[in-house]
C-alpha cells in the first residue's frame, strides 16, 4: 500500500543546508550596486552630453566607446586615456579608455575631472580647437 500526502509537489523555499534562497547583497536603488565599469561609462556619458549641448551639429556623426584597455605596442612609453578615429565617409569615433583613468585617480571626483578633460581634448582634437573654446566652463 502506497500513502500519498495528497499534496502537489511543493516549491523548495530552502537549499540543501537549510539557509533559504539567497537574494541579492545589496539594494538594487543603492550606488554601490553599480559596478565599476558601469561608474565610469556614466562618467563619460555626463561628459559627453555636456558637450553635446554646445556642439551638436558638430558632434552628430560622432561616437563615444569606452573600452578597458587600449592597444598598446611593446614598447609604448605612455599609455593613452583616449583615442580619435575618423572614417573616410565622415564618421568619428572617440574611445576612452577604463583602466588607464582609473589607475591614475585616487577619488571620484578626481576620475570625473580627468574623464571630462580627456572627452573634452579629443572633440577639441577633432575639431581642431582648443581645449578652453570647446568647453569655456570647464
Amino acid at each position: 500500500m502506497r500513502l500519498s500526502s495528497g499534496q502537489p509537489n511543493r516549491v523548495r523555499r530552502r537549499d540543501r543546508r537549510g539557509r533559504g534562497i539567497r537574494g541579492p547583497l545589496v539594494p538594487a536603488d543603492l550606488p554601490v550596486f553599480r559596478s565599476r565599469a558601469q561608474a565610469f561609462d556614466d562618467l563619460v556619458l555626463d561628459a559627453v552630453e555636456r558637450l553635446e549641448r554646445l556642439w551638436s551639429r558638430e558632434l552628430a556623426n560622432v561616437d563615444f566607446l569606452v573600452e578597458d584597455v587600449p592597444p598598446v605596442p611593446p614598447m609604448a612609453e605612455t599609455i593613452p586615456f583616449s583615442r580619435l578615429e575618423t572614417d573616410p565617409d565622415g564618421r568619428a569615433r572617440i574611445v576612452v579608455y577604463r583602466r588607464p583613468v582609473e589607475i591614475r585617480t585616487k577619488d571620484p571626483d578626481e576620475m570625473a575631472l580627468l574623464v571630462h578633460e580627456t572627452v573634452v581634448e579629443e572633440v577639441a582634437n577633432l575639431l581642431g580647437l582648443e581645449p578652453e573654446s570647446v568647453d569655456p566652463e570647464g
